[in-house]
């Protein structure tokens, strides 16, 4: 039996998904897929998968959720790319003033949503709506955040470029040699993106299956340790991949010999 593991990261209107078989390497595929659903319950059936969207809505939140204050400390100065996630009545709200109004209401201190993340809260309700109708699902579908895992990739340190602006070309082909390094194969990292995909996405979905691919081999490490669950019973985390290995200290170099004419003599 073929073990598969993907990652999912949002595109516009859909989702870009990469999948690796873990026993085969050389077997991999990347598409497009409308749904969440398409993908896990596609052909290949991963046994893990990272997605890019919040799973574990509290009912309040105070301060944040654990996960996302956990991932903001790791990444120090890149924490931005971390929003805060509204509370579930927010998430669930019909329109954008529903949404600010519900999220000051259930959260300490009071706060509203950003534009930007009302405009992915369909995703959310998405992947949260998918989980409480298909609790077979939990142990596969896991929560990760593509900076995280380039951040942990990179060594732990901030990339010089992003995957967008001015020094897009730079930031894309960083994250490449990231990918290739952490053990994908340099023909899916350098494949051209599914059609509908934007190049940035495409590279986020295969950093989610980095994380899918060491969460599967109970190598990943949770943001927090100590994982909350929402009143569902949605596990409140965010997934990064494992630590990498520490560098082998350098040799110390070999004792030369004394010349007979710096030799200490005896009386």
């Amino acid at each position: 039996m073929t073990r598969w593991v993907a990652g999912l990261d949002g595109c516009r209107g859909a989702w870009a998904g990469a999948l690796l078989d873990l026993d085969d390497p050389a077997r991999w595929r990347c598409a497009r897929f409308p749904r969440v659903i398409d993908l896990l319950d596609g052909p290949e059936a991963p046994v893990c998968v990272g997605i890019d969207v919040p799973i574990g809505l509290p009912d309040r939140v105070s301060g944040g959720r654990s996960a996302d204050r956990a991932a903001r400390a790791f990444l120090g100065a890149g924490r931005s790319s971390v929003f805060p996630v509204p509370p579930r009545a927010a998430v669930y709200a019909e329109s954008y003033d529903e949404a600010k109004a519900l999220s000051r209401a259930h959260s300490e201190p009071p706060f509203a949503p950003s534009i930007q993340c009302w405009n992915i809260l369909r995703s959310v309700r998405e992947a949260d709506e998918l989980l409480r109708a298909r609790s077979d699902l939990v142990t596969r579908l896991h929560e990760v955040h593509p900076e995280v895992a380039f951040f942990r990739l990179n060594g732990e340190r901030r990339l010089g470029a992003g995957k967008k602006g001015p020094a897009r070309a730079e930031g894309l082909a960083a994250r490449r040699a990231l990918l290739i390094a952490a053990g994908l194969p340099a023909a899916m990292v350098g494949s051209p993106p599914p059609p509908g995909v934007a190049a940035d996405d495409h590279l986020d979905a295969m950093a989610a299956l980095v994380v899918a691919r060491d969460i599967a081999e109970d190598r990943a490490e949770p943001l927090p340790n100590a994982i909350e669950r929402d009143n569902y019973g949605l596990p409140i985390v965010i997934w990064a991949p494992a630590p990498l290995p520490a560098p082998l200290p350098e040799p110390l170099p070999a004792p030369q010999p004394v010349p007979l004419a710096m030799r200490s003599r005896a009386p």
